[in-house]
């Protein structure tokens, strides 16, 4: 047989979660005034706008050609972004209060995955999250807030991730996504998967003795990573433990240790 020993490594403790891509902030815009039609529309969905710009010019619609081609009010962008939503169209009379244009303030998404309370738990601001989309794209974020309190039907509440590069990715789209719990790792020793054998309720591996006889030793396992398993309790440092073929063999069997 092969034998292996514990290792020690260092192994980032992650949490898995899934969720939506939405705008950081949408502004809705609407006409101020009465009485007033939509000359002409400036702008169309997808637009890149800055701040202040002209998004539909206004008049009264009445009297001499020259006098109905006087612009007589603006509709204008209130920051820039992109826009989500055109609902406005040259000659109607839009009321106030009533939606013409939807902006994605700044042009920043936002992924929004769903969490227990427990989970909500071990996130805090600030902490370093990766972002998978569905081609393949991977971007970087970090925990902007997390919710107080989840929802009483679902038991579901909601993290605020921020993106380092929101640019081409879609609102709406679904998204999963890592959190580093730890920051980068924490110090654990750990055996290949195929060490550690699990019997009814109990897990435990094959140590092999200086006179080359097996015995079972109980271990106690944790998390799993890389087709490796971490050992929390039960074995020493410097044991030799059955690599792999545990299976075959049974308490006392004597074996011969081959080196790889």
């Amino acid at each position: 047989v092969t034998t292996t020993k514990l290792r020690q490594e260092k192994w980032a403790r992650t949490l898995l979660a899934t969720g939506s891509i939405l705008p950081w902030q949408e502004a809705v815009i609407t006409a101020q005034v009465q009485g007033l039609r939509i000359a002409e529309v400036k702008v169309s969905l997808g637009d890149h706008v800055k701040q202040g710009q002209v998004l539909a010019t206004l008049d009264n619609g009445v009297g001499s050609v020259a006098r109905r081609g006087r612009v007589q009010g603006r509709i204008v962008a209130p920051d820039a972004g992109i826009i989500s939503a055109a609902e406005a169209t040259v000659g109607t009379m839009p009321r106030p209060g009533v939606e013409l244009f939807r902006l994605i303030r700044q042009g920043r998404l936002e992924w929004h995955p769903e969490l227990t309370a427990e989970e909500l738990m071990e996130l805090h601001r600030g902490m370093t999250v990766t972002v998978r989309l569905g081609e393949g794209r991977e971007v970087k974020g970090w925990v902007r807030a997390v919710s107080p309190a989840v929802d009483p039907k679902t038991r579901y509440g909601l993290a605020l991730v921020s993106l380092q590069d929101s640019r081409g990715i879609v609102a709406g789209a679904f998204a999963r996504g890592t959190f580093d719990i730890r920051g980068g790792g924490q110090p654990v020793e750990a055996l290949p998967q195929t060490a550690v054998m699990q019997r009814g309720n109990e897990t435990f591996v094959l140590v092999v003795d200086a006179d080359g006889h097996v015995h079972e030793c109980p271990v106690v396992t944790g998390q799993h990573l890389g087709g490796r398993v971490r050992i929390r309790k039960g074995l020493k440092p410097a044991e030799q433990v059955v690599e792999r073929g545990g299976a075959f063999l049974t308490e006392g069997d004597v074996v011969q240790v081959v080196k790889k």
